[in-house]
């Protein structure tokens, strides 16, 4: 799809997930990396578990599709550099603090002035204006400043935050669509522009149904751990339970919407004698969700437990689809590799890894168009591995001044 079109990424970890979204769709991504290589290949986990920069799954996983250089924008020679590698592209992506790149004359302006349909791409913390634009944080903080910590974890206990940089990945997700907009705007006008992308802004998103509880029932929602709140006033109703190996995920809702299956689980439970009368004489249509008592969904859910508790995920996954039941089981790492719906559309792909000697097992496309292939076409680069090919091929410069560049430590 982009093809025709050329990245360079100047991200750290906040911003590898665009320039690779962008470097699946077809760009060719040049990932810029300080002389030594990104300190980001030092997060782990690491191949077989050897800490070294050139193991890092991490480092594999958010820059395959992308080929790498080294270089020091903040040198003399690394500028002029950069700004002949500018004349070329046609998307930089960025996560500099901001004011960075101006102060070293490279920003926004004198990138349009090099190249006037450039398109830069800024992520940042909070963005590139307002009291905040210049305070550095990291994933725990950004998440935390979005209001997503507060409705996470049990209600006994204080937030907590996924142990993934989430914020990072929807900032580098927005990024991506903020880029390809820039991008249809260019190709009907012209123009290129600066995308600013706010990393907490951007998982801000992620709390959009929480406002409408308020809208709506004048609830605030608050954590609740494996529990909803906010369908009801008066109570906590669970949504993950514990089964035989693990768990599985359902809800017990009211009227048309939750009578069909709530009366099937109790007619599953009923033929292993395992329903109570209350759930058997219960009229689900009926059932308001927005009155119910704490005390009503503990009494379903004790015989509901106990059925759970007797069966896999396995059983209860094929036996809810085979009796109309809105239940699913909640997948390990392990359920996911081995999924056959994932299998079934080839999603997973082998991307040979020679310095490692094995090929490895990536997740495959996020989309499967029709006319054109989506895949990941190479692994992601060693320290410095396309220096030669980008800076002697395409710049046309000789072995001698590479090694003069290396010597000064410009590349």
């Amino acid at each position: 799809m982009l093809s025709p079109y050329r990245v360079l990424d100047l991200t750290d970890e906040r911003g590898f997930l665009c320039a690779k979204i962008l470097g699946d769709l077809g760009a060719d991504v040049i990932k810029i990396e300080q002389p030594g290589g990104d300190p980001s290949r030092g997060i782990g986990p690491f191949y077989h578990d050897i800490p070294h920069s050139e193991r890092s799954l991490y480092w594999f996983a958010y820059n395959a599709n992308k080929r790498g250089i080294t270089l020091n924008i903040k040198t003399p020679q690394g500028k002029e550099i950069l700004k002949q590698l500018v004349k070329r592209a046609h998307f930089i992506v960025e996560s500099f603090t901001p004011g960075y790149l101006d102060n070293l004359k490279l920003g926004y302006k004198a990138l349009n002035e090099i190249n006037p349909q450039i398109i830069l791409t800024s992520i940042t913390p909070f963005g590139q204006t307002g009291p905040h634009s210049k305070y550095k944080a990291s994933d725990i903080v950004t998440v935390a400043a979005s209001g997503l910590m507060y409705l996470c974890g049990d209600p006994d206990r204080p937030p907590v935050h996924t142990s993934f940089p989430q914020s990072y990945l929807h900032a580098g997700a927005e990024a991506a669509a903020g880029t390809m907009i820039a991008h249809y705007y260019r190709e009907l006008s012209g123009e290129g522009q600066w995308v600013d992308v706010s990393i907490q802004e951007s998982i801000l998103g992620a709390t959009m149904n929480a406002p409408s509880f308020w809208d709506l029932n004048q609830v605030i929602l608050e954590r609740a751990g494996s529990f909803r709140v906010g369908l009801s006033s008066q109570a906590r109703q669970r949504l993950i339970w514990e089964c035989k190996d693990g768990y599985v995920a359902f809800g017990i809702f009211g009227g048309a919407f939750g009578a069909p299956t709530n009366r099937a689980l109790v007619k599953w439970m009923d033929s292993e004698g395992m329903a109570s009368q209350d759930l058997l004489m219960m009229d689900w249509e009926s059932f308001d969700m927005a009155t119910a008592t704490q005390q009503q969904f503990d009494h379903f859910a004790q015989p509901i437990s106990k059925f759970f508790l007797l069966h896999s995920k396995r059983e209860l996954y094929h036996g809810a689809i085979d009796r109309g039941i809105m239940l699913c089981p909640v997948a390990t790492i392990e359920d996911i590799v081995d999924d056959p719906q994932l299998r079934a559309r080839d999603f997973w792909e082998e991307v040979e890894h020679a310095e490692v000697g094995t090929a490895i097992t990536y997740p495959g496309a996020f989309i499967k168009p029709s006319d054109m292939c989506v895949k990941i076409r190479r692994r992601a680069p060693m320290v410095g591995e396309h220096n030669e090919e980008i800076y002697g091929g395409e710049l046309g410069l000789s072995e001698q001044e590479l090694a003069h560049l290396r010597q000064d430590r410009v590349i």
